[in-house]
């Protein structure tokens, strides 16, 4: 698996392992959004849109029905229109404020998405014809399989991978961020997006993508909250919540003529009117969690997009959340993704300053960032700065494959540094001899986990370099971290078990893949999830794609091949490995949100159930006035206190369905544990304090 290139400075840097949220993330009671969102509201009361969340549909059936029967009493002259007037206007507000919760949440991905309309535009395409002339059409016109050139300052015309060339790319529109990428033909770094720009050098592209069907389109369909589909767990809540109201609607129904009995046997009292019994049958279905249910799905996907990452679906990010099993990839994910020098080991007979100071000339012309590590080594540990060497004649011998090695031949000197077999055959063909501590001292580099380099000046052996994998600050804590989520860390490497083992063991994880195949891949999650796991992974790479198509959760690198990013049900957009660990927190904070108001919501209606039935029903019972604990002053300022406390409270939790319950690893006893006392306790409380205020409002102002 290969590490994404040129990517944001926070990235790069190994002690940032958290990406910073997008600017464009709007405040969550951004003014146009919520102009959006109460226009919205409006649209949502139509019936054919309205059904698909059933307790909202019904409370807008008893809205529409006590409307009904207000304007029949209306022209009746009937006595209490005023009371059936409130009751309908809080019906109808109730509906809207559930409506208004969702419509707040999609608001957010529309704003979202009409900010990435606004990046296209039909731009002019240079395509190659046939002839192997340029020909340039708009890039509307473009199919897949059109080959194009893009130079500098051209806007990439569609999806495509390079296949000629390098160049750097502005990926600004798509990330938001302003550092430039590397895009070039050949390996993991020749995907490119259209919408894009070129800031220098030229590629060829091979276009993968048909006018309406590229990255960003797909980008603005997926951040609409309306094209947002429920996942299972959802639809197994609505499931819950529909059941819970068919059994309250059939009690409701059945208290009118059990009234009507009790009056007739007793000869007084009065049988409640339709509108009390509607009112009834609202405040005692989850309406909270009913209004609340759908922003919380779509807000869980829009803090997603936040952190720059793109869900295909709301089922990715609520199955990140139930992940058992993390696959991290070692290079660049767990470690900084360049092996550094971290010291210097001489043989018997040499001084470590000298072997310093022959690494140090032979890496100077070395511009890997192994290279660097030698010199700034050198520089650290023997205050040793680097030399002018170009008056000195000096021949630099640059790295090569076939030779394993590079260095210097100056002032007589043929100072060399690179793998360690190499290095004996070169010093045996100048006529030495290896020194009798020189294979225990590169052994045990290797026995640590560490690659050995060694380094020699002409027939001499000097000693070792020890090339270390350098684990990201903070790495353990931060896996200490998912295993309190109750997540097993898994690394994944092609290095040999040896220093895969010790890379495992520094950095905390679980267990390890060492010497890793595309298949080894595949087999090993297929593995977890046969014995019930949920598994995800990161990959920018083809070889990743069958693993990312396989697991649960797939996060595909932004500057990965197209085929990682159709694999994966996850794009992140700033190649960020490491932020998969992101996505997992907030796809449990998308459960244990829906989790802790479902818990609030049930909570509530129990509580309002005991707060307002013996108010409501004392004239029928006169019993029940004992256990009027509040003292609500009638059962119409009871039904009607009830009802707007149903409504309002909705309002009261938008804002925590939208920002989400903060999420904190622990495990599942100590989560339901938490939500019983604050959410469940919460919910009991919140009713008698909050009716109660709202009736003696009503008397004083002599609505009720």
């Amino acid at each position: 698996m290969s590490t994404a290139t040129a990517i944001p400075p926070v990235i790069n840097d190994p002690t940032v392992l958290i990406p910073k949220k997008l600017a464009r993330a709007r405040p969550l009671f951004d003014p146009e959004i919520i102009s959006r969102a109460l226009k919205g509201s409006f649209v949502k009361l139509n019936p054919a849109i309205l059904w698909k969340n059933p307790v909202i549909f019904v409370v807008e059936v008893g809205a529409f029905v006590t409307t009904i029967f207000l304007v029949r009493d209306a022209f009746a002259g009937a006595a209490g229109i005023g009371f059936t007037l409130q009751i309908a206007v809080w019906l109808w507000f109730t509906v809207l404020f559930a409506n208004f919760a969702e419509a707040m949440a999609e608001a957010r991905g529309k704003a979202q998405a009409d900010s990435l309309r606004k990046t296209k535009t039909d731009s002019i395409a240079k395509r190659y014809t046939s002839g192997g002339k340029i020909d340039e059409v708009p890039a509307s016109k473009l199919r897949s399989g059109d080959t194009v050139l893009c130079e500098t300052g051209d806007i990439i015309p569609g999806d495509g991978e390079v296949i000629d060339g390098i160049a750097t790319i502005d990926e600004s529109v798509i990330t938001g961020e302003s550092a430039p990428v590397i895009r070039e033909s050949g390996g993991d770094r020749s995907a490119v997006t259209g919408g894009t720009r070129v800031l220098s050098d030229q590629v060829k592209v091979k276009i993968t993508s048909n006018p309406g069907e590229t990255f960003l389109d797909r980008m603005i369909a997926l951040v609409e909250g309306a094209e947002r589909q429920k996942t299972p767990n959802e639809i197994a809540l609505n499931i819950l919540i529909a059941g819970l109201t068919l059994i309250f609607l059939l009690a409701v129904i059945t208290l009118q003529p059990f009234a009507a009995f009790s009056v007739a046997s007793a000869g007084a009292g009065s049988v409640p009117s339709v509108a009390v019994l509607v009112a009834l049958l609202v405040c005692l279905i989850p309406t909270t969690i009913g209004g609340l249910l759908s922003a919380i799905g779509i807000a869980g996907m829009d803090r997603v997009m936040q952190h720059n990452v793109l869900a295909m679906s709301g089922r990715a990010v609520e199955a990140s959340g139930d992940v058992n099993t993390l696959l991290l990839d070692k290079t660049g994910t767990i470690t900084m993704g360049n092996r550094q020098a971290v010291e210097f080991l001489a043989v018997a007979g040499v001084a470590e300053a000298t072997l310093a100071d022959a690494a140090q000339l032979s890496s100077l012309a070395d511009e890997t960032p192994e290279g660097r590590s030698v010199v700034v080594l050198a520089k650290e540990k023997y205050n040793l700065r680097g030399r002018e060497v170009g008056e000195q004649e000096a021949n630099f011998i640059p790295f090569s494959a076939y030779t394993r090695m590079s260095g210097v031949d100056i002032s007589g000197r043929h100072l060399r540094k690179g793998a360690t077999e190499a290095i004996i055959n070169f010093v045996r063909e100048q006529g030495g001899r290896v020194p009798p501590n020189f294979l225990d001292l590169s052994e045990r580099v290797s026995r640590s986990g560490g690659t050995p380099l060694a380094v020699c000046d002409g027939a001499q052996l000097l000693g070792i370099i020890h090339l270390k994998d350098i684990v990201k600050g903070g790495m353990k804590e931060r896996i200490g971290q998912l295993r309190a989520m109750g997540i097993r860390s898994v690394m994944i490497t092609g290095d040999n078990p040896l220093t895969a083992a010790a890379i495992a063991s520094e950095a905390g994880v679980d267990d390890f893949l060492a010497q890793a195949t595309p298949k080894d891949k595949l087999e090993y999650i297929k593995r977890e999830q046969g014995e019930g796991r949920l598994v995800a992974m990161t990959g920018d790479g083809t070889n990743d794609a069958p693993a990312l198509a396989q697991a649960d959760v797939g996060l595909a690198m932004n500057t990965g091949t197209m085929a990682a990013k159709e694999a994966g049900n996850m794009v992140d957009l700033d190649s960020n490995p490491t932020k998969l660990i992101e996505v997992v927190a907030i796809g449990k904070q998308l459960l244990i949100t829906r989790g802790a108001l479902t818990t609030f919501s049930i909570a509530n209606d129990v509580a309002k159930y005991f707060a307002i039935i013996p108010a409501m029903f004392m004239v029928t019972y006169p019993a029940l006035a004992n256990l009027n604990v509040m003292h609500l002053h009638t059962a119409q300022s009871a039904v009607l206190s009830a009802v707007i406390f149903n409504a309002l409270i909705i309002i009261a939790l938008v804002p925590l369905a939208l920002r989400g319950v903060k999420y904190r690893p622990q495990g599942a006893a100590g989560l339901l544990r938490r939500n019983l006392m604050i959410y469940g306790i919460g919910g009991l409380i919140a009713p008698f304090p909050g009716i109660w205020v709202i009736d003696q409002i009503l008397v004083f102002l002599r609505l009720a």
